[in-house]
């Protein structure tokens, strides 16, 4: 997650965090004793308001993976500006083939997103929001694409800072 302006990483005690199981892929390895099979797992917690990490992991067997998966997450929090339940303004967001756009929903929308990008809002407390995803639906890349763009977004308090105006001047200006 470098190389995005402000992040605000996050440490995991004190914060309520649940966490979902994105997917779980089995690998195979092909040794000269035969066939090795292990798992791979993708991951996402947050708390429901603005913090949210993904992580993945490998394993012989899935439930570890997926406990791996879990610890790697908390360890890559971050917080998400929002703005009433919904995103600030729109994002593109792209990783490897797949690319996600996310735009501001009114109240009452809901999560208009699916697989993947779904898990991610809900986790990160996003109540409205449409999404549109395109290329690759690999559930890893489709998740990276995903905090690709939220780790773009700016809140309006950052974006009026940044232009040296009021906050007014933001949203009527």
């Amino acid at each position: 997650m470098q190389g995005y302006k402000n992040i605000e990483r996050v440490k995991p005690s004190g914060l309520e965090l649940v966490d979902r199981l994105v997917s779980v892929n089995r690998v195979t390895k092909v040794t000269k004793g035969g066939r090795t099979f292990g798992f791979s797992a993708i991951v996402v917690v947050g708390n429901g308001a603005g913090v949210v990490g993904y992580g993945s992991g490998k394993s012989l067997d899935v439930a570890s993976s997926i406990a791996k998966a879990v610890e790697e997450a908390k360890k890559n929090l971050v917080r998400i500006p929002l703005l009433n339940a919904t995103l600030p303004h729109e994002q593109k967001g792209k990783f490897g083939g797949s690319k996600v756009l996310l735009l501001p929903a009114s109240h009452g929308t809901g999560v208009i997103a699916g697989g993947a990008v779904r898990m991610v809002l809900e986790s990160v407390g996003v109540h409205d929001v449409l999404s549109k995803s395109q290329g690759s639906s690999n559930s890893h890349n489709l998740v990276k694409a995903t905090f690709d763009a939220l780790l773009q977004l700016r809140s309006p308090q950052a974006i009026a800072a940044e232009r040296g105006i009021s906050l007014d001047k933001v949203f009527n200006g």
